[in-house]
């Protein structure tokens, strides 16, 4: 099968932002807000939605473009399918069914990456969707999404990690410094198969570490436009991966700690969603071939996620609900923020922006 052109990559894309827009009111509705009774009763499936229906889309879907081949598109239609199948309310059976025919065709598609080119970095991209599928079996033979969600935040943890590793080619990185980012991927998948929380944390600061000693962010802060805006969204994010795997080692991320919402939140806000803003203006034109132009604006919608965070997790170590409740709307409004912003920028009109 040919690739597929722009044009028929948009539903796909679609499909991805009405699990997100789902999976945040999911989230909302968890804390006590009102919210539209489809994402009212998929309050217990917030995680899967984000994790394996939103972000399987798009990371799925940015694979089946990279290696150009049509069958690969399989993958983000059934992640994003998924989605609205949990929305919808429909058999839960059906949208687990989804969920892991999703995550087999990024698996596959992660084998051409590797054929093609086979080095760490594809090897990396293949574990985080191996990832992907360990946790979708885990949550379908054991209906506990708890036990999924480490799995899950691999999906997403490696498939950065490899995406980051990749860049540094370009950078004259030691032998020795490729050796350890092995070893903390190995520590990684190995704390989460023996289910050790505080090994996770301490593979992610490992990793936070790395990263911020090594990637190509460090020296492209330096520099300005678009490329300073995302080594900030990288650096501030690594920031975050460090936070989340110190409130790791105080337990947070065992099932039923008082803390486990701010280390949730610190990696998969903090960390995966500052990847999202920063990576954004490169992606979405890769995908749809439509231009973005980068603005100054770009910066507030990555304050606002921080700023917003940084309460939230204060909420969560405070044991302040109503603190929580609040930052967490504000989370979502951060995020409808950036959409918002950049719808402007795909359109053109308000601003004219420094290519």
């Amino acid at each position: 099968m040919s690739d597929l052109t722009p044009g028929k990559r948009l539903p796909l894309l679609f499909f991805g932002m009405l699990s997100l827009v789902g999976g945040v009111l999911a989230g909302l509705a968890r804390l006590g807000w009102d919210v539209p009774a489809p994402a009212a009763q998929a309050a217990g499936l917030h995680g899967p939605l984000m994790i394996a229906a939103f972000f399987g889309t798009v990371i799925s879907l940015e694979r089946a473009v990279a290696i150009g081949q049509g069958w690969a598109y399989v993958a983000p239609l059934a992640a994003g399918s998924g989605g609205i199948a949990l929305l919808a309310s429909a058999p839960l059976g059906i949208g687990q069914a989804l969920g892991t025919l999703a995550a087999l065709g990024l698996m596959a598609a992660s084998g051409v990456a590797w054929h093609r080119q086979k080095a760490v970095f594809t090897v990396v991209l293949g574990l985080g969707a191996a990832c992907w599928l360990i946790g979708n079996l885990i949550w379908v033979a054991s209906g506990d999404i708890g036990a999924a969600v480490p799995w899950w935040l691999l999906f997403l943890v490696l498939t950065i990690a490899g995406e980051r590793l990749e860049l540094t080619r370009f950078l004259p990185t030691p032998a020795l410094a490729r050796k350890l980012f092995i070893a903390i991927v190995g520590c990684l998948l190995a704390s989460s198969a023996l289910g050790s929380d505080r090994l996770f944390a301490g593979g992610l600061i490992a990793l936070a570490g790395w990263l911020l000693r090594y990637d190509i962010a460090r020296r492209n802060i330096g520099t300005q436009g678009l490329t300073r805006f995302i080594a900030t969204c990288l650096l501030s994010g690594y920031a975050w991966l460090a936070v989340a795997g110190l409130l790791g080692l105080g337990g947070a991320l065992a099932p039923g700690h008082p803390w486990r919402d701010a280390a949730l939140h610190a990696v998969s806000l903090g960390f995966v969603f500052a990847m999202v803003f920063g990576h954004a203006p490169i992606i979405f034109p890769a995908v749809t071939r439509i231009k973005i132009s980068y603005h100054p604006a770009l910066y507030l919608p990555l304050a606002l996620l921080h700023l917003t965070l940084a309460v939230r997790i204060l909420g969560g170590l405070g044991d302040n609900f109503v603190l929580r409740q609040y930052a967490a709307l504000s989370n979502g409004l951060a995020l409808l923020v950036f959409i918002a912003t950049m719808v402007t920028l795909v359109r053109g009109k308000a601003w004219k922006g420094t290519p």
